[in-house]
């Protein structure tokens, strides 16, 4: 799968993640999903940050990615149906870790392109989830830009995903709308 980015926390560097540093790493590896139509896509808008982001998310212990795209579709907006998965893109990035285990996390998003029934069923969210206000929602991918864009200048709520999900957003309308252009 295409490698698209490496992106770096600005509390990250090269040298944070070189074998000699002594800092440990964690990785952490993720299938994110790609459903358009026309020039609406398939996201999760998030309550608590204000933004909005492709459904995925951690691919589990001995599951292969594309299981893991699936479960994470479903549980995340209830798609059903989920066919014609093609590889799309790759998008890794090195951020600060908040938790015991590690300094850093090395997320690793593998994103794929896919078809899923027109009718949404329920959702199976996880309780951090709800508690973050998500919910599944078909937005026009220019629209979810901008929002997000303006979230990024503009809001003390950010998330650490906010420039991932963006960034891979022009990066689907530069490859299958063919409409606008992808900036850094």
């Amino acid at each position: 799968m295409q490698l698209l980015k490496t992106a770096f926390h600005p509390d990250v560097s090269a040298v944070d993640i070189s074998p000699t540093s002594e800092l440990k790493r964690i990785e952490r590896r993720a299938s994110r999903a790609i459903v358009v139509k026309g020039e609406d896509i398939l996201l999760l808008y998030t309550q608590r940050y204000h933004d909005y982001s492709l459904p995925g998310g951690g691919i589990d212990d001995n599951e292969d990615a594309i299981a893991g795209l699936i479960r994470e579709l479903q549980e995340e907006t209830g798609a059903q149906g989920v066919r014609n998965i093609q590889a799309f893109a790759r998008y890794d990035e090195y951020r600060p870790w908040y938790k015991d285990d590690a300094d850093i996390i090395h997320m690793i998003s593998y994103c794929y392109l896919c078809e899923i029934d027109d009718e949404l069923g329920d959702t199976a969210f996880e309780s951090h989830e709800v508690n973050n206000g998500m919910k599944p929602l078909w937005v026009n991918i220019h629209e979810a830009i901008v929002h997000n864009e303006d979230v990024m200048v503009n809001s003390d709520k950010k998330g650490l995903s906010i420039e991932r999900e963006t960034y891979l957003l022009k990066y689907i309308v530069e490859r299958l709308i063919g409409v606008g252009e992808l900036t850094e």
